[in-house]
């Protein structure tokens, strides 16, 4: 008789040490960092990381005794940070939050942030961005899209205390000594996505368009910041900005991997939105013009002939079709 021994479906990670380059290095590839700098504090300096998870929630810790300061992101992922020691800033000269024990932060998802921080015992739970996308979406109804949360905004006390006891629970699951079934993790990592989203405030944007083949990184969030944000008086710079190249930057990439320029793309964005607002339309219901202008498009002419070049007719087509 034979028996089939199973493999811990658990991902595991953990490092320390007492080398501060090695630390800073370390947590830089972690979160995808920049210009991450250290300085010893009046503790002797010692690090500890570790990561337990499977590919759609991760439970991490960090010991960092020293100041640090930098430009991190959160990649593919969104992350929930607190600390039981130390603190610091997140978004620095952007939306400043400053963080303390018992006062849990969201990362900014989707563009890369600037971190202060001294002396930290800081735990973290990060999710798959796709994953908690579609928890999102069979939560709130519709398709997945991009969450957008307020990283700025506390909390209530009663969602806080729900969010805490949903980790704890989690904890003795994903860290537990007992080998949890693959199932057993998945539904751990849904219950734990439910928890965020019911604690922290977000908004659920459009889902997200295609992202032109080829296009990787960088690139890729300025395509989904363009469709989330069409809507706005956005620019190339603000594009830019957001995913952290200079407008050269993003227009070299752009053609590098995708072969158009990114105001072209941006341009092409809103014409598609203009043209679902005809489809669904009626011409007693709106006018060309009105809609042409909602979406930045002033000179009819020429709106009207970059929309035959783009779809094959003229917008009293599409209206009257």
């Amino acid at each position: 008789m034979s028996t089939e021994t199973r493999a811990d479906p658990r991902l595991r990670y953990e490092a320390s040490g007492t080398d501060l380059g090695a630390a800073l290095d370390l947590f830089s590839d972690a979160y995808e960092g920049a210009h991450f700098n250290g300085a010893n504090t009046e503790r002797s300096f010692a690090y500890r990381f570790r990561m337990v998870g499977d590919g759609s929630m991760s439970l991490r810790t960090t010991h960092f005794d020293a100041k640090a300061t930098g430009q991190a992101t959160a990649g593919d992922e969104y992350v929930v940070m607190w600390t039981t020691d130390g603190g610091g800033t997140v978004d620095v000269g952007r939306d400043d939050v400053t963080f303390a024990p018992g006062t849990p932060v969201v990362f900014p998802s989707g563009r890369p942030f600037v971190f202060e921080l001294e002396d930290i015992r800081q735990n973290l739970v990060h999710f798959d961005r796709r994953f908690l996308e579609r928890v999102a979406a069979e939560e709130h109804g519709g398709q997945a899209g991009p969450l957008v949360f307020d990283h700025a905004q506390r909390p209530r006390t009663e969602d806080l205390r729900g969010w805490n006891a949903q980790v704890a629970r989690a904890a003795r699951v994903v860290l537990g000594p007992a080998e949890p079934s693959p199932l057993l993790l998945a539904e751990t990592a849904r219950e734990t996505a439910l928890a965020m989203l019911h604690t922290f405030p977000h908004q659920q944007l459009a889902p997200e368009s295609p992202v032109p083949q080829g296009a990787t990184s960088r690139v890729r969030e300025a395509v989904e910041y363009m469709h989330a944000y069409a809507h706005t008086p956005i620019t190339t710079t603000d594009v830019a900005e957001h995913v952290g190249l200079s407008v050269r930057g993003l227009q070299q990439a752009f053609q590098r991997q995708v072969g158009t320029a990114p105001n072209a793309m941006l341009r092409g964005i809103r014409m598609d939105r203009v043209r679902e607002e005809l489809v669904a339309g009626s011409p007693g219901q709106l006018t060309i013009a009105s809609v042409a202008v909602q979406w930045g498009f002033a000179h009819l002419g020429r709106f009207s002939a970059a929309y035959h070049q783009r779809f094959g007719e003229y917008p009293r087509d599409t209206l009257h079709g």
